[in-house]
């Protein structure tokens, strides 16, 4: 997959005949635009001779069905018929005129009006992008934040400290075939953390319950957290990781003392995925259930913590239907309590420890 910013379809030039804005809980951004087929949405977009345009968009039901159409200058990009009623991502790669073109969206196929919502359009350039790695649904995986790191576990994935790795284990990892994900708390402070005295006290908000070391962060303040953050992406991907997992994504829904809005986690949470896609890395949406719906988009898999436990686990269920990966990990349950309904929802579970040392046992 081709990296590069996506383009939220409400911010295109939309002439009124072609189409209007619309609200739509599911869109990233809870916005998207219907088109009418009497015209077309545009935008401008840099581009070199290969391009690879992605399309997240779906059909409303109507008689004929729609056909949608991207072209980036006079190259017709991607002509296919759309049947999903669920938003779904369709992409294409075309050789186009390098240089500054006009990318344009519009439907065809039907009389319905406002048969075809578009959520969001990415393209990306052969020259220069970076490829991201994003696991598969059935990617097995190891998840050790404590002790000596035992690369000998058969995993496909391994998420990992992004401090306290060493890069020789990262590239003992890489060597044996495997993807390694870099741990890092985006949405707590810790203490012990080499950037720790660069977190100024007024973004510093309550301890998170069980964890005395660590405090929850202002989240509203992206003009001092986001750098520090990107800083420390910037060293994830200098270490050669292929992801990262951000925990603690849902301050908002704890008391963190600030008055964080699910607004203010929203709008951090696409901030992180943005900067990761940014570093050629994939993200992962960790816990956070609450805005999954809205978040799925903008991530590439999620990894959850005892949802089998407090059955939550249903509410997943938008990354499986995009073809993402889920990980869950449980702590308390045994194996016989949860594996089987894991293997039947799609879900990588397995059984941890709390410490989150090397034992583990899979549910796969």
């Amino acid at each position: 997959m081709l990296v590069a910013a996506p383009i939220q379809a409400e911010s295109l030039h939309l002439p009124a005949t072609a189409g209007h804005v619309i609200r739509d809980p599911a869109a990233s951004g809870g916005r998207a635009i219907a088109l009418t087929g009497r015209g077309a949405a545009t935008t401008r977009v840099r581009v070199g001779a290969q391009a690879e345009v992605q399309v997240r968009l779906r059909a409303i039901p109507c008689a004929g069905g729609p056909r949608v159409i991207v072209s980036i200058g006079e190259t017709r990009v991607l002509s296919a018929p759309v049947t999903s009623r669920r938003w779904t991502t369709m992409s294409a790669t075309a050789s186009v005129l390098a240089g500054r073109r006009t990318l344009s969206i519009r439907v065809t196929g039907t009389r319905c009006r406002r048969a075809l919502r578009v959520d969001r359009l990415t393209v990306g350039s052969g020259a220069g992008a970076r490829t991201v790695w994003i696991p598969s649904p059935t990617t097995t995986w190891q998840w050790q934040l404590s002790g000596t790191i035992d690369t000998s576990v058969n995993a496909q994935m391994y998420d990992v400290d992004l401090y306290e790795t060493p890069q020789r284990v990262i590239d003992q990892l890489h060597a044996k075939g495997r993807r390694v994900v870099c741990y890092l708390s985006a949405g707590s402070y810790e203490t012990g953390r080499p950037d720790a005295d660069r977190f100024p006290p007024e973004v510093l908000g309550d301890p998170l319950d069980g964890y005395p070391d660590e405090r929850w962060l202002d989240v509203r303040r992206l003009d001092v957290l986001g750098p520090l953050l990107e800083a420390r992406m910037d060293l994830c991907r200098a270490k050669g990781f292929d992801g990262v997992e951000a925990d603690n994504v849902d301050g908002y829904a704890n008391r963190s003392g600030f008055a964080l809005t699910a607004d203010d986690q929203l709008r951090f949470n696409r901030f992180l995925a943005a900067a990761a896609h940014a570093r050629g890395l994939s993200i992962g949406l960790k816990n956070d259930l609450d805005q999954v719906a809205a978040l799925e988009p903008d991530f590439d898999w999620a990894l959850n913590e005892q949802c089998f436990q407090y059955d939550e686990c249903g509410r997943l269920k938008p990354f499986v239907d995009a073809g993402k990966a889920v990980f869950v990990a449980e702590y308390e349950l045994a194996p016989a309590a949860f594996c089987a309904r894991a293997r039947a929802a799609g879900y990588m579970a397995m059984l941890k420890r709390l410490e989150l040392g090397p034992y583990r046992r899979t549910c796969w």
